[in-house]
């Protein structure tokens, strides 16, 4: 028998014309495997490029155009957080945070100046970047007041700068009788003391 050319058509077969979507297209099944690999590689792609701008920090976005709800493996605002950062953060949304400073400073004074020093005074208050201290006894007020810009320093470096500005120094006082709105003048209940 005579061979037919290989682009020839058989009797009876339909013949492909470009742009022909007839039964000649769904004909062999190598084309059909070639078109759902070409389809995978497209999807497979398209999720390769979303993973990649995920990891660039482009928010992946589900069916309705929302964010998913998961972290993931880096850390997040989601995840759980230590006290410490969530107490700063609502100090500092809250306005607190002079306050905090004001009370670190007032609550960790021996650590801030050391034992020998605050064996010797106490902080009283700090208003307004004033921080007034309490001697035990008039030698001390005068060493306070001589290792004022000391403190100073110690306490900028421990606490920031501007949180303390000035340092006031306070001699002891004696106890006072005078409670309330009047008073009698004189020397008072210490006269029977001898």
């Amino acid at each position: 028998m005579p061979r037919e050319p290989s682009g020839a058509a058989r009797p009876g077969s339909v013949v492909p014309t470009p742009g022909d979507d007839g039964p000649a297209t769904a004909g062999r099944g190598s084309d059909i495997a070639r078109d759902a690999l070409r389809a995978a590689r497209e999807a497979s792609a398209a999720k390769s490029a979303q993973r990649a701008g995920e990891r660039r920090g482009v928010p992946r976005l589900g069916r309705a155009g929302k964010r998913r709800r998961w972290s993931g493996p880096g850390p997040d605002d989601r995840d759980p957080q230590t006290l410490g950062r969530v107490v700063s953060r609502v100090a500092l949304d809250r306005g607190w945070s002079p306050r905090l400073t004001d009370a670190t400073v007032l609550g960790r004074w021996p650590q801030l100046v050391g034992d020998d020093v605050a064996d010797h005074c106490t902080p009283i208050s700090l208003r307004d970047g004033e921080l007034v201290l309490q001697a035990e006894s008039t030698a001390w007020a005068t060493q306070l007041r001589m290792l004022q810009r000391q403190l100073l320093v110690r306490l900028a470096g421990a606490v920031g700068k501007d949180v303390v500005r000035r340092i006031r120094v306070v001699g002891p006082s004696g106890p006072t009788w005078k409670h309330g709105p009047r008073t009698v003048r004189g020397r008072g209940p210490r006269d029977t003391y001898g």
